[in-house]
């Protein structure tokens, strides 16, 4: 058994429609501005981060200080003085 087309299911095969082939479009552009203070907030954050981000350990100075440490002359009266002012005066004592 076969069933036979009467007519063209496809509208554009049927000659029904039309195309144009040149398209009237307009070409719109997004955009964006901020306020000066946006811009502000945003550097400001960005600087918080970069802050947040640093390592509060400074690796350079505690590798000079083990350094200077290790060497037996470098402790003697006068150091110990020093540390015990500052550590002192820290304290107000």
């Amino acid at each position: 058994m076969t069933i036979d087309r009467i007519g063209s299911i496809n509208p554009i095969a049927s000659g029904k429609y039309e195309w144009n082939n040149q398209t009237n479009r307009t070409v719109q552009t997004d955009s964006i501005s901020l306020s000066p203070e946006a811009v502000e907030r945003s550097e400001l954050y960005r600087a918080h981060e970069l802050v947040a981000s640093a390592s509060d350990v400074r690796l350079d100075r505690i590798a000079e200080l083990k350094q200077k440490i290790a060497d037996p002359s470098y402790i003697n009266d006068t150091i110990i003085q020093a540390t015990a002012d500052k550590i002192m005066d820290a304290l107000d004592l």
